[in-house]
């Protein structure tokens, strides 16, 4: 067997993981992927050539180029996760933030936070991010990118409705939210998200899997910060302008991750 190790320069959070992860799933020579998003690279470990490879890489336009090579590695210095190892934690983090998503999506429509809803709809790409996972484990490739397209399209939606009522708040202003419940419920949030941490820390790290959803519940805890902040400026300038903002730039990282994922769905090969 063959390892190849690729630096992708615009492979900079999970959602790219999983483009590649993806595109690479299409190419039956691939035997094992393990992935670094702090260095952008991931090892590629195959028979045969590397142009299927390169290509799939080249066409996902993320700046990848080939760092390092071995073509002779043995079947015992190959990694993975078995099943059961991915699928406990994995199914712990869907339960926890499917919970978090109904409950922050609840307390920001009656405490009138734009900042709690959109930490929510955060929480379902999560949840959506865990249950592809889930599927992952010894699922096809059509499978992945059918269910990839269905949460692509759901993210979309709810992100670009989350923006137009931004837009709508910031033109004809309601009452300022409760910044105690959003505090309140954001440590809750908060907590639910170390919570994930910790069940994912039962699983093999290294795997493309693991390690995206490691990334994307840790930039999780820094959102659920970013409300809790968004509430202190409310209160301190008893406007409700600082959570509408934060609410609108998380919308807009959820609508980007939704449109990198229904680029790749829409690729030559995807069902």
């Amino acid at each position: 067997m063959k390892r190849t190790r690729y630096h992708l320069s615009r492979m900079d959070c999970s959602s790219e993981e999983r483009m590649v992860r993806m595109s690479l799933d299409d190419i039956p020579e691939i035997e094992h992927l393990e992935f670094d998003l702090d260095a952008r690279t991931v090892d590629v470990v195959h028979h045969g050539p590397r142009e299927a490879i390169e290509r799939a890489l080249a066409g996902l336009e993320l700046g990848a180029s080939e760092i390092e090579k071995d073509d002779d590695v043995s079947v015992d210095e190959v990694g993975g996760a078995s099943d059961t190892s991915e699928r406990g934690p994995l199914m712990g983090a869907l339960v926890i933030n499917g919970v978090l998503f109904f409950g922050e999506l609840a307390a920001g429509l009656v405490f009138a936070s734009m900042g709690l809803v959109a930490d929510s709809l955060d929480m379902l790409a999560d949840a959506l991010v865990y249950a592809l996972s889930l599927a992952a484990v010894g699922g096809s490739t059509t499978r992945k990118k059918r269910l990839a397209a269905s949460s692509g399209y759901l993210q979309l939606a709810l992100a670009l409705f989350g923006l137009i009522e931004v837009v709508r708040r910031f033109i004809a202003p309601e009452e300022r939210p409760d910044v105690w419940a959003m505090i309140a419920v954001s440590l809750v949030a908060l907590a639910g998200n170390v919570a994930t941490l910790w069940l994912l820390r039962r699983a093999r790290r290294g795997d493309a899997h693991i390690e995206a959803s490691w990334i994307f519940t840790s930039n999780d805890v820094k959102v659920n910060l970013l409300v809790i902040v968004a509430a202190l400026l409310v209160w301190w300038s008893s406007s409700s302008v600082p959570d509408l903002i934060v609410g609108g730039l998380i919308f807009l990282i959820v609508a980007s991750g939704a449109r990198r994922i229904l680029a790749l769905a829409r690729r030559p090969g995807a069902n």
